[in-house]
């Protein structure tokens, strides 16, 4: 069983940056798949961004691309989601999850949340206007 903690969450103004953090504890994170999905208030979950097993191959949504980065170090058992030029609508609770498919990874396989088979708690971002 694997289990996902995010970190990083906060308070930050439009315009400035956090970096995210989730932590994987049990076997096998290094062959997982990777995605950072996120939940405003009255709105479905949404898909951020996604990152494959090795690294090489990363996936954002086009909402946040060219903002967001995302990245992992398996030696860590960490995915991080780096968040720049932060705007208000990226307020929302921002959640890792992990998958252990190796079916069909393409950018439709890491943009639907059934794809994955853990999810983290989530961690709250707060962007000012």
């Amino acid at each position: 069983q694997v289990q996902l903690v995010e970190s990083g969450g906060g308070l930050v103004q439009a315009g400035g940056s956090l970096r995210l953090s989730c932590a994987a504890s049990g076997r096998g994170f290094s062959s997982y798949a990777m995605g950072w999905f996120r939940q405003a208030p009255g709105k479905e979950r949404e898909f951020v961004a996604g990152i494959s097993w090795s690294g090489v191959n990363t996936y954002y949504a086009d909402s946040v691309n060219g903002r967001f980065t995302i990245s992992r170090d398996n030696a860590k058992n960490t995915v991080y989601l780096l968040m720049n030029s932060l705007k208000p609508e990226d307020t929302a609770v921002y959640y890792c999850a992990g998958s252990t498919s190796w079916a069909g990874r393409t950018y439709s396989f890491y943009s639907l949340p059934r794809s994955y088979d853990y999810w983290g708690q989530g961690t709250q971002v707060t962007v000012s206007s």
